[in-house]
């Protein structure tokens, strides 16, 4: 630069600085030696060359940077701080305008100035416009903050500090993680400290991300080298060991250390502390122990508000404990804090849900008469609305809905949902369509679990045409269906219709809907159905062309196949198969393999699979109990299917109809009646009905013994009980059935004996 251009811009920047100075002298007076740092900028100045007329425009209108060049913007912002010229300029236009270079230094004035005039919320702004652009481009961002703090790392503080604190947020919320902590370091580097408030902010979209780790790191390091951590800081963090989040559970102990740490620094947790704390104690399970902690915080005069309170509710709701729940809410009305809304809310839902409708009703009542204020909301009614329906007492419901309704209450599509839903499962489908249609009349739209539910409740009771009609409808609607409501559809398409539920599925994959696990079991359940596990075999290659694993549920449902097709050599040879591939047996594979061993009398077998499984650490069900139970009665081994009984009630199974089957037969076979009625008697108690193969085994028992007239009386009570006997009861009563005309049964001719 020569000499006489030199003096030519000295003049001019010592011209622009007193006229803005002396405008807003106030504000800028103890920031002068900034406001040079920013102006004395030989590469913005030289840019376009202008006379002094260019930068003290008369022209009243409003410069346009696209037109006149950046300098006469950037000192018309800096002058005049006008934020609705700023706002209009983006900087993508900008650069797009006048290239990248002049633009980011046009718009780091811009940015310094508007952060000396303490206007943050136009910095923040500036910084989300030129980070958007970043990100748009997939520009590296690792030298912005340099850039943007140059001329201010060592003389300019009080600027740096606001810009490092913003440029750290804008980066947090954009979930640049990396990029703000390099801004965190590089500040300290530079002297500039960010403050907590944006650490913060920081640790808080940190965790928002589930981002842990990096979240340990940021505070570890807040704490050995500042900014010293706050109170907010230590509630940041226990609120997300509080929470749980994906792959993390609730860590009440990390949150506990939280609170003793804070407590030995002298740094007093807050209401929304405790109320983080409260609340993850009682999602961890510790109801009790959250209430003996709230109990000892208002001993030391510790006060919380109704959300710590609603959050022990809500636990001892979840536990099936109502009653508990009661007592707290009535020590809130005592004491205090007031409960509210939330409170009665969990209340009843928690009351509807235990099957306590009136003590439902009665706290409804006693909101209204408790506190005006605590009028209960279309939640509160919603909750009582699914209890009445979940106990089949869906026209109460019906009548409650109509009455409040008339009284100025309007309904979402969620209230209509429950009522329709609780139509579904009363088997009322057409109350439920005109539910539904109501809804629509009231301009509300169906949502998916709408037209989801009546689609199963039409499938369910097998009228498939009324459930394709509902779907053609939701189609209409634009609602789309879930790959589950397919499903169900696709299931009924096969009781009879095979092929055209192929179709279905394929057709459904033109709306976006692709086969998943369960669509692949559907087709494989019914093929074996159907006695085609061969063909159900070559779905699984299908499955794995388009991206869906076949998993233990499929291999199983084939061995089952196999097994129900008499045909137990391919159905460890499939099993075989599965192991191999890496996949681990279930708890119903290994029943299904114990039925076949079983059924074969291999009981060996059967009992080495069944001391396999629980090697596993899998745990037998009832139905795994009840066959290899049967295997050993069929094979007469009475003491180890009792002790296999004894079991099975030491581990919590309850026996089913099956199980007591199985014994009382396996007893009668020894003529031990004694052990039989023992069994029969303990049904009774238990509440398990006997069933007509229950019977049957028990008089087959009295008959082995002679005892005739017991076994005829037990063949009476059967019929009074509305038990139906068939041609094997009345076999084992010595008799001929009705089936057999005027045969008796052992006195007919071979072919009778052969068909029976």
């Amino acid at each position: 630069m020569g000499i006489c251009s030199y003096s030519k811009t000295y003049s001019l920047k010592s011209t622009l600085l007193g006229l803005v100075i002396s405008r807003e002298k106030s504000l800028f007076k103890v920031h002068y030696s900034a406001v040079s740092a920013l102006l004395l900028e030989d590469d913005m100045l030289n840019y376009i060359p202008m006379s002094e007329s260019d930068i003290f425009g008369k022209a009243s209108k409003p410069i346009n940077p696209k037109k006149r060049g950046l300098f006469p913007f950037v000192v018309t912002v800096f002058k005049t701080l006008n934020w609705e010229l700023t706002k209009d300029t983006s900087f993508s236009n900008a650069v797009s305008c006048h290239g990248f270079p002049h633009s980011i230094n046009a718009f780091r004035i811009i940015i310094h100035a508007f952060a000396l005039a303490g206007l943050q919320i136009e910095v923040q702004f500036l910084l989300r416009d030129i980070i958007s652009y970043y990100k748009k481009l997939d520009l590296d961002v690792s030298e912005l903050h340099s850039t943007l703090l140059s001329s201010l790392q060592h003389s300019h503080k009080a600027i740096s500090a606001i810009v490092i604190n913003i440029l750290i947020k804008v980066f947090a919320e954009n979930k640049m993680l990396e990029n703000a902590s390099d801004v965190f370091l590089q500040a300290k580097k530079f002297g500039s400290e960010p403050n907590i408030l944006s650490c913060n902010f920081l640790l808080k979209c940190s965790l928002e991300a589930n981002q842990l780790e990096f979240a340990r790191r940021l505070f570890k390091e807040l704490k050995d080298s500042g900014p010293s951590p706050n109170v907010c800081t230590y509630t940041i963090m226990m609120n997300y060991y509080c929470k749980g989040h994906i792959g993390q559970n609730i860590d009440i102990l990390q949150a506990t250390g939280f609170l003793e740490e804070m407590e030995m620094k002298g740094i007093g947790p807050t209401i929304v502390t405790y109320g983080a704390y409260i609340r993850g104690l009682c999602g961890a399970g510790y109801v009790e122990f959250a209430l003996g902690f709230i109990q000892n915080l208002r001993i030391r005069n510790r006060h919380l508000n109704s959300y710590s309170y609603n959050a022990i509710i809500h636990g001892f709701c979840q536990k099936g404990e109502p009653y508990e729940a009661l007592k707290l809410l009535q020590y809130m009305r005592n004491h205090g804090p007031s409960p509210d809304v939330y409170s009665y809310n969990i209340l009843i839902d928690g009351f509807c849900k235990n099957g306590d409708i009136e003590k439902a009703l009665n706290l409804i009542e006693e909101m209204v008469h408790y506190n005006v204020k605590l009028k209960p909301s279309l939640v509160t009614y919603s909750s009582l609305f699914s209890g009445l329906c979940k106990h089949g007492l869906i026209y109460v419901c019906l009548d409650m809905f109509r009455n409040l309704g008339a009284s100025g209450y309007k309904y979402d599509v969620t209230s209509y949902n429950i009522l329709m839903d609780g139509f579904v499962l009363q088997g009322d489908m057409e109350s439920a369509s005109e539910v539904v249609c109501e809804m629509t009349r009231n301009g509300l739209v169906p949502n998916t679990f709408s037209f989801g539910r009546l689609i199963y409740g039409f499938c369910k009771r097998g009228l498939l045409d009324k459930a394709l009609e509902v779907l053609s409808i939701m189609l209409q609607f634009g609602v789309p269906p879930t790959t589950i409501t397919c499903n169900v559809i696709a299931d009924e398409y096969f009781r009879g219709h095979f092929m055209e539920a192929l179709k279905f599925i394929n057709e459904m994959q033109n709306f976006g809907i692709m086969p998943d696990s369960y669509t692949y079991n559907v087709v494989i359940k019914w093929l074996c159905k159907g006695k085609k596990s061969d063909k159900a075999w070559e779905v699984l290659p299908i499955m794995i062309k388009n991206n869906v694993f076949p998993g233990v549920v499929h291999y199983s449902t084939i061995i089952d196949g196999f097994a129900k097709q008499s045909n137990p050599t391919k159905a460890l040879l499939f099993y075989a198969k599965m192991l191999k591939g890496g996949i681990l047996p279930s708890v119903v594979t290994y029943t299904i393999l114990i039925k076949i061993f079983s059924q074969r009398n291999n009981m060996h077998e059967a009992y080495n699979l069944f001391k396999e499984m629980t090697e596993k650490g899998l745990i037998p069900d009832k139905i795994t109990y009840s066959c290899i139970i049967d295997g050993f009665c069929r094979a007469e081994n009475m003491k180890r299917a009792w002790a296999l009984y004894k079991e099975m009630l030491q581990g919590g199974q309850s026996p089913n109809v099956v199980t007591y089957t199985c014994l009382i037969g396996g007893f009668c076979k020894l003529k031990r009646i004694d052990m039989a009625n023992l069994l029969m008697g303990e049904m009774k108690r238990n509440n398990v009905t006997p069933d007509r193969l229950t019977y049957t085994a028990l008089i087959s028992g009295y008959q082995r013994l002679g005892c005739n007239d017991k076994a005829q009386d037990l063949f009476d009570e059967m019929k009074e009980k509305g038990i139906s006997p068939d041609h094997i009861t009345y076999a084992a009563l010595g008799q001929a059935g009705p089936w057999f005309g005027c045969q008796t049964l052992f006195g007919g001719n071979d072919v009778m004996r052969t068909k029976w």
